[in-house]
């Protein structure tokens, strides 16, 4: 039996419910006696070191019961997504407007493939992001426009910056 990457999500987003968090992202990786399941989870004031060990007892608990993960031992690590988070769904994108992002399109826009900037709105699948708000290195060249729109289609990666 194969690793049902949907049932796990969804007893994760049971647990975390419960407690008030959010799945972030779950990835599964390795073979053998290397397999690690990964879950990130977060909350709007941000996780703890008490969130990710309580939700990692019960959430292992219910997959080992219910046989989630078949064939055999694995690894379970419960996080926080961090400072340079993910950004991989469009409720990111609504929730982190007026953060800094960098981002990597599957198709040139303007010429350029590499954006970094502050994401000024996210609106019907297209995102506008303010290329002044990048550092030194990475502002835009002279005559090259201010924003730059893209198309959440388009986002092959991006991911917060953070700004301490």
């Amino acid at each position: 039996m194969a690793f049902d990457e949907d049932r796990v999500r969804g007893i994760a987003e049971r647990v975390a419910a419960s407690s008030g968090l959010e799945v972030v992202e779950i990835e599964f990786h390795g073979a053998g006696k290397t397999r690690m399941l990964r879950v990130f989870i977060d909350k709007p004031a941000g996780v703890t070191h008490q969130d990710c060990a309580s939700f990692s007892r019960e959430f292992g608990t219910i997959l080992d019961v219910e046989d989630a993960v078949p064939g055999g031992t694995y690894v379970l690590e419960v996080s926080s997504p961090g400072l340079d988070r993910k950004l991989n769904r469009a409720v990111d994108y609504e929730r982190f407007r007026g953060s800094r992002i960098k981002l990597i399109t599957r198709e040139p826009v303007n010429g350029n493939r590499h954006f970094e900037g502050r994401l000024e709105s996210f609106r019907e699948g297209r995102l506008t992001v303010d290329l002044s708000a990048a550092r030194r290195k990475h502002r835009p060249a002279a005559g090259t426009p201010p924003k730059v729109e893209i198309e959440l289609a388009n986002v092959e990666k991006a991911n917060l910056v953070p700004e301490i």
